[in-house]
């Protein structure tokens, strides 16, 4: 069911526009996001942390800035105003991505930031100390080479990893960021269920993957966050082939992609049969859909993540696969938290003991891999709630008729 049948117009005209009344992360919760971090890092004796251009800059403070060469981001100290580091030729146009407003920090480019930064932590009143050196948290998604102009000028610092704050905020997502996330989401599904039926015998990866970006803006997004497709053998692959592939009957399909609005990501992966499904494609197809089932049962309030991927692991190994990482079977983590990144803490994994927390979203895909032959993966999404774990969007309901279309 759903598989073929329509054409390309035909199911394009299937979708619209789905971004309708969608609210974007405001000002107060941006506030919000600072005044917790604030009081967490001032409960774990941290000074101050450097949010380099990127997720988290975007995260704490609305300001969206990429990451370049030049060193763009902002201090945020455990008590006081938060401040921004930026190129002398880049202030107007900072300022004018601003949301959280602060005081702009600027270097001219013969100048060092990295001096400007150290000098800059000393004038908010974190100055160094030799006997007991302030703890200053560098963003973890920063090059090497922020991290490496500021360490030889930070003497009488202690530099460490942010990580610890920025992910333990950001792993525990609010109820506006659920919404965000539940939007994205939804548009991506639709846009699986249109891309299934567009399909027919011949038909190449890249002209689905074409298909796949006009589907995504159709309903709403700008583009494809990113796009794999892929038929038959090829997708014992996991993360896709270098060439072309064209579709034949009997293929298994493996389609993953996803969108970003309002700088939350969607990833959904759906895997079906163009035609007839044999009896081995069925098999495995079902032992997936049994492990990702076991994953979602084991993700409890308070359970470790690595918990989660054991239990998946011990559904597929009951099948035959694995055990471990062995093929057929399992060959990486059952899945992944998400966000304003696609792949974000904490991870389902073994050595991930970070017990599970009411907001935190995560990736359900404990794909099986068959080398030489196929691979089947099912991939959704699920939050955690004071009652457990919730989907973002219903696992697939069955080889015959993935999308549920005559339940």
């Amino acid at each position: 069911m759903g598989i073929g049948g329509k054409s390309i117009d035909e199911a394009l005209a299937s979708l619209s526009d789905m971004t309708a009344g969608m609210v974007a992360i405001g000002k107060a919760e941006h506030l919000q996001r600072i005044g917790k971090a604030q009081a967490y890092m001032r409960e774990q004796g941290i000074a101050a942390i450097y949010l380099n251009a990127g997720a988290n800059l975007t995260y704490f403070t609305g300001t969206k800035w990429y990451a370049s060469e030049r060193m763009v981001g902002a201090i945020l100290p455990a008590s006081g105003a938060l401040e921004y580091l930026a190129p002398a030729f880049e202030e107007s146009t900072l300022r004018d991505f601003m949301l959280v407003e602060g005081r702009v920090n600027c270097w001219q480019e013969h100048e060092s930031p990295y001096q400007l930064f150290v000098a800059t932590l000393a004038r908010m009143g974190i100055a160094p100390d030799a006997a007991r050196p302030p703890r200053i948290g560098i963003c973890e998604s920063a090059a090497f080479f922020i991290y490496d102009g500021i360490r030889p000028l930070a003497a009488g610092y202690a530099l460490e990893n942010a990580r610890g704050v920025t992910a333990h905020c950001r792993s525990r997502k609010s109820a506006a960021e659920i919404a965000l996330m539940q939007r994205v989401k939804d548009m991506t599904l639709a846009v699986h269920v249109a891309t299934a039926s567009m399909l027919y015998e011949g038909v190449s990866s890249v002209e689905v993957e074409e298909f796949i970006q006009r589907a995504h803006r159709k309903v709403g997004a700008p583009r494809s966050y990113f796009c794999i497709v892929l038929f038959g053998e090829a997708s014992a692959y996991p993360h896709g082939v270098s060439y072309v592939q064209t579709l034949k009957r009997g293929d298994v399909v493996l389609i993953d992609t996803g969108c970003q609005l309002m700088n939350y990501i969607s990833d959904i992966t759906r895997t079906y049969v163009f035609g007839e499904p044999s009896a081995r494609q069925r098999a495995v197809w079902n032992s997936e859909k049994a492990a990702q089932l076991a994953a979602f049962r084991a993700a409890q309030l308070g359970v470790p993540c690595q918990d989660v991927d054991r239990a998946a692991r011990a559904s597929l190994e009951a099948d035959g696969y694995g055990p471990g990482y062995a093929l057929p079977g399992l060959p990486h983590r059952t899945g992944h938290g998400i966000g304003l990144d696609i792949h974000e803490w904490p991870y389902l994994v073994g050595g991930d003991s970070t017990p599970l927390d009411v907001g935190m979203c995560f990736s359900n895909e404990p794909m099986i891999c068959v080398p030489g032959e196929f691979g089947i993966r099912h991939e959704d999404h699920f939050y955690m709630t004071e009652q457990g774990p919730k989907w973002f969007t219903e696992p697939a309901h069955s080889i015959d008729d993935p999308f549920g279309l005559q339940k």
